[in-house]
């Protein structure tokens, strides 16, 4: 494809040779000659003048770049929509394979596909366009809307529902129960029966080997537009708010809120029974124990402010000299009053 059309097809301002042929997209340190890249971070711009590409997308014109630019207001953005000019995911064809379970009081919309060895339980009902690659199984009462695509091995448990445009990844858990247990005068755990349901809206992704419980009672939810990456545990009753990214290997104890816009990073954890407010940023490995201010960046276990930590965690390697450093004080001290008692 010709770059002058990759540049109509994503609004762009073509910089240089638009005859140029591209034949996909890669990374500034991978891409070759035929190929288009993009530079979305400043940090990152030093690295533009060794690359090899045909052609970038860039936020700004640049001089004696070598190279023809797409100037963008946002270059990641255009780099995805990029990404689709030359790759699309095969989509199986529509209708049931022979060795799928549709039980027959279950509903499937208009260009439907169902894999080998999916399971569709009673009184399910799944909207238009839905792909559900092998393996993949939905139980009894499970209500799910347009153009869903769940890869193998994921489940989508009883009653639960389903926005539109959601994508589950392999061995995601929609609506699994939530460790609930009762001790007994005995000593023992008895099971607290899960009777709430999961709620996903639309346009969520949650990627592979994530859990979003249910709840005791009621639900839990994931609002629209939520990305959740893959290993990410969702306790029951919990709330993930419009929008946000929480990323992998990070935990929320049962009945946490988080608004919208938040970010969570790496490994974050969550204590149960709080709520995280809009636009918070959770620096990775953090340990939250308290409801967390509107807007704010923490980091830490337990995390507070991420400023104050960069400083701290600066000054935490010195501790030890430091604290030789009171002793040797200390011992002086002491020295100068004996002394002053003597005289």
């Amino acid at each position: 494809m010709k770059l002058s059309a990759i540049s109509e097809r994503l609004g762009t301002t073509l910089h240089g040779d638009g005859d140029v042929e591209i034949t996909g997209v890669m990374g500034m340190e991978q891409a070759g000659p035929t190929e288009l890249t993009f530079l979305a971070n400043p940090k990152y711009a030093p690295k533009v003048k060794h690359t090899k590409a045909a052609a970038i997308l860039i936020s700004q014109p640049v001089e004696g770049l070598g190279i023809a630019s797409l100037v963008s207001k946002n270059p990641y953005h255009d780099f995805a929509r990029a990404l689709e000019l030359f790759y699309q995911p095969p989509k199986p064809a529509a209708g049931v394979h022979a060795m799928a379970h549709v039980d027959p009081t279950a509903v499937l919309g208009e260009g439907a596909s169902i894999g080998p060895f999916v399971s569709v339980g009673r009184n399910v009902r799944i909207g238009r366009n839905a792909v559900l690659h092998p393996s993949v199984v939905i139980y009894e009462g499970a209500q799910i809307g347009d153009d869903f695509l769940a890869h193998s091995h994921a489940t989508v448990r009883e009653f639960c529902r389903i926005g539109d445009r959601v994508i589950l990844q392999n061995g995601t858990v929609v609506g699994g129960d939530g460790f609930g247990f009762a001790k007994t005068a005995a000593g023992t755990h008895y099971k607290i029966v899960q009777s709430g349901i999961t709620v996903i809206e639309d346009d969520v992704e949650i990627q592979s080997l994530t859990a979003i419980d249910r709840a005791t009672v009621g639900e839990s939810r994931v609002k629209r537009g939520a990305k959740i990456d893959n290993l990410v545990q969702v306790g029951h009753a919990s709330i993930v708010g419009e929008d946000n990214i929480i990323c992998s290997q990070v935990g929320l104890a049962g009945s946490t809120i988080l608004e919208k816009n938040v970010l969570l990073a790496g490994q974050v954890g969550i204590s149960g029974h709080l709520t995280i407010h809009d636009n918070v940023i959770v620096y990775a490995q953090s340990g939250v124990g308290d409801n967390i201010p509107a807007g704010s960046i923490i980091s830490g276990s337990p995390a507070f402010e991420a400023g104050t930590w960069r400083r701290s965690v600066t000054a935490f390697p010195k501790l030890g000299e430091l604290l030789k450093t009171v002793r040797r004080l200390e011992k002086r001290i002491e020295e100068l009053e004996a002394s002053k008692e003597s005289q």
